[in-house]
């Protein structure tokens, strides 16, 4: 099981790069976003390794990170999610979006991805909602930290949905009230909610 690559990049391709390591090729599929980073031929690389063994092909996965791996892993949990679809989505979507348009139940953004319909969008954001804040420690905890709160506090969702209303996307929405929620009392209003996730959405 190879579960990481560290040599110099010998080329690129759509979807694919080829990592030599002391004289031996390997094909790495990647998602766009890590294609993008990954520098001009010949230059040093190391990619976190995601190794899939089928009885036709061995596919090598390869990330720029670890969190864009674990979010590899829990998109191909959901059910009609393949590995092109995945690595679609990441190659869209960085790890901050993902978690926030998660935790803000919005499926919009990821109907941007090649493959991804509306349908199988809000799959994605309802079965991954529970796996969401674990996955997105580290790069959204303003977002996700208050994903509960919106869960179970009436005001931080009416303030949601009045931005919304406004003309604000939900994840972009979502995410002022949860900053503006962390700065106010636990009991806040909708009206301080909304008065803080504008000021926080004029940032």
């Amino acid at each position: 099981m190879i579960a990481k690559l560290t040599g110099r990049l010998d080329s690129v391709a759509e979807g694919s790069a080829v990592v030599d390591v002391s004289g031996v090729g390997y094909l790495v599929l990647c998602s766009g976003r890590t294609l993008a980073g990954l520098g001009a031929p010949g230059e040093a690389v190391s990619l976190v390794i995601e190794t899939h063994v089928r009885e036709d092909h061995i596919n090598l996965y390869g990330f720029g990170e670890d969190q864009e791996r674990d979010w590899f892993r829990a998109l191909m949990s959901v059910q009609g999610v393949g590995a092109k679809v995945a690595l679609a989505i990441l190659s869209v979507s960085e790890a901050a979006m993902l978690a926030g348009a998660i935790a803000a139940q919005d499926h919009v953004p990821l109907t941007v991805a090649n493959g991804v319909g509306p349908k199988l969008a809000k799959r994605i954001v309802l079965e991954l909602k529970d796996k969401a804040p674990t996955l997105a420690l580290g790069s959204t905890p303003t977002a996700m930290a208050s994903t509960s709160q919106l869960d179970d506090s009436g005001p931080a969702r009416d303030a949601v949905s009045a931005l919304v209303n406004l003309g604000y996307q939900r994840t972009d929405a979502f995410t002022a009230v949860s900053a503006a929620a962390t700065h106010l009392a636990e009991n806040a209003a909708v009206e301080d909610l909304i008065k803080g996730g504008l000021v926080e959405l004029g940032r």
